[in-house]
């Protein structure tokens, strides 16, 4: 594992079983990489610990969370509360994941700062492949968590 990026939980605004990410592995201003070990999904798995691959939606948006704290961290700023609105052109293309499976994220920053903003996603076996869930996430990203109705 590399140190050369802080903790998941310190980029995702999740906690405990809901902080679906295992870690991030690259990173640059537009685009970001996480590791995603299906075994952490316990809550969305089945008794054989298969996980529905309609998840890999929720792993890309944890995945632009985790792109945006990157990015406020470089700028030396808190990062910025965002909602994740919906998605677009999602193409899932396997039933499940199995578990013992590694799964690398990928999303790239297509489009906004602050407001309404797009990335495009990816989600493959860490082994590699063609794409398991693919698609286009859209988030209101907020300047700060008043706009947002959230108490400080």
């Amino acid at each position: 594992m590399s140190d050369a990026f802080p903790a998941i939980e310190e980029l995702v605004p999740h906690s405990g079983p809901m902080c679906l990410l295992s870690r991030v592995l690259a990173h640059t201003p537009d685009e970001t990489v996480c590791r995603v070990d299906p075994e952490r999904s316990t809550l969305f798995a089945d008794e054989l610990g298969r996980v529905p691959a309609w998840l890999g939606i929720e792993y890309m948006a944890q995945c632009v969370a985790a792109h945006g704290g990157l990015v406020a961290r470089a700028h030396g700023e808190a990062p910025r509360p965002g909602l994740f609105l919906g998605s677009r052109r999602v193409e899932i293309r396997a039933a499940d994941f199995e578990p013992g499976h590694a799964l690398d994220v990928s999303v790239r920053h297509v489009r906004g700062t602050i407001g309404l903003t797009a990335f495009e996603g990816v989600v493959a076996h860490a082994a590699g492949g063609e794409p398991i869930v693919s698609g286009r996430l859209n988030v209101y990203v907020a300047r700060d968590a008043a706009e947002l109705g959230i108490p400080e």
